[in-house]
C-alpha cells in the first residue's frame, strides 16, 4: 500500500507533491500519476479524504478536488493539461506530447475528449450520479453525496439521460484511431510511441470496468460505482479498447497498481 501524508505535511515538502484519494483509481489521478512514474518523477502523495471541508487543500490550491500537483514553490496545478505540461518540463525524457505539430494536434484533441469539461470522464460520472439518483429508496447520505458530486459536473436529469450518447460518441472515436493505428503496424494511438493519450486512456479506463482486484486493489466499496451498466456503453468499450490498456499497464505503467 502506498504511502500518503496530510495535505499540510505535504505542502511542507519541496519536489513533486501529488494530491489524490487513497485506494481508488480516480481516472484523473491515474493520468498524471502515470506520467510521473514513467518519466521516473518521485513523488509525495498528499492523502485527498473525501467528505472532509479541504480547507488545507482550498488554502494550497484554491479548489478543492484531486489531483492537485505542485513542483517545489510553484503555484499548484489542478488542470490535466498544465499538469502534463509541468511534467515534461521537469523531465523532457521520455516525451509523452509529440514533437511532431500535427501529431500534437491530435494528441491534445483526443485527450481533451477523455480529460476535458463534457468529455468521456465528465460524462461518465454524470452518468454515476444518475444511476445513483435514480436508485429507489436510496439512504439520503447517499443522495446527499451523489448531489453534491454531481453539482460539481453540472448534472440535471437531462444531462444524465444525455451523458451515454456522448461516452459511446468518445469510445467509438478512440476504438476507430486505434484501429487505425494498429493497421499501420503502431500499438500506441499516436505515432510509433507512447504519449500521454495511451496514459489517460488506461487511468479512465477504469470508469467503464476496473482491473481485477489482484491488479487493481482499489477498495472494493468504491468498485460498484466504477463499473458501467449501460449496454450501450458496454458494446462501445471494444476489446481492442480495453486489452489496450493492459498492455499499456503491463508494458510501461506496472502492475499492480499502487493505490
Amino acid at each position: 500500500m502506498a504511502e500518503y501524508v496530510s495535505v499540510a505535511e505535504a505542502r511542507k515538502q519541496s519536489g513533486m507533491r501529488i494530491v489524490l484519494g487513497q485506494g481508488i483509481p480516480g481516472p484523473w489521478a491515474e493520468g498524471i500519476r502515470g506520467i510521473l512514474d514513467v518519466k521516473k518523477i518521485p513523488y509525495t502523495r498528499g492523502l485527498f479524504e473525501i467528505g472532509s471541508d479541504h480547507a488545507d487543500l482550498i488554502a494550497w490550491t484554491a479548489q478543492a478536488s484531486a489531483p492537485a500537483i505542485a513542483w517545489n514553490d510553484e503555484l499548484p496545478k489542478s488542470n490535466w493539461a498544465e499538469q502534463l505540461y509541468l511534467a515534461e518540463r521537469i523531465q523532457p525524457e521520455p516525451a509523452l506530447i509529440p514533437a511532431n505539430q500535427a501529431d500534437r494536434i491530435k494528441m491534445f484533441g483526443y485527450a481533451s475528449e477523455l480529460c476535458g469539461m463534457h468529455g468521456f470522464g465528465w460524462s461518465r460520472r454524470l452518468m454515476m450520479v444518475h444511476q445513483g439518483l435514480s436508485t429507489p429508496d436510496l439512504p439520503e447520505e447517499q443522495r446527499a453525496f451523489f448531489h453534491a458530486f454531481g453539482a460539481k459536473y453540472g448534472y440535471s436529469p437531462e444531462a444524465g439521460e444525455a451523458a451515454p450518447a456522448r461516452v459511446i460518441e468518445i469510445l467509438n472515436a478512440l476504438s476507430n484511431l486505434l484501429e487505425e493505428q494498429q493497421a499501420q503496424g503502431s500499438q500506441y494511438f499516436i505515432g510509433n510511441a507512447l504519449s500521454a493519450l495511451d496514459i489517460y486512456w488506461a487511468g479512465f479506463s477504469h470508469l467503464i470496468e476496473p482491473l481485477p482486484p489482484d491488479e487493481c486493489p482499489m477498495l472494493e466499496d468504491f468498485r460498484p460505482l466504477y463499473q458501467n451498466h449501460h449496454p450501450g456503453v458496454a458494446a462501445a468499450a471494444t476489446p481492442i479498447l480495453m486489452d489496450h490498456r493492459h498492455f499499456i499497464y503491463a508494458e510501461h505503467l506496472g502492475l499492480p497498481m499502487d493505490l
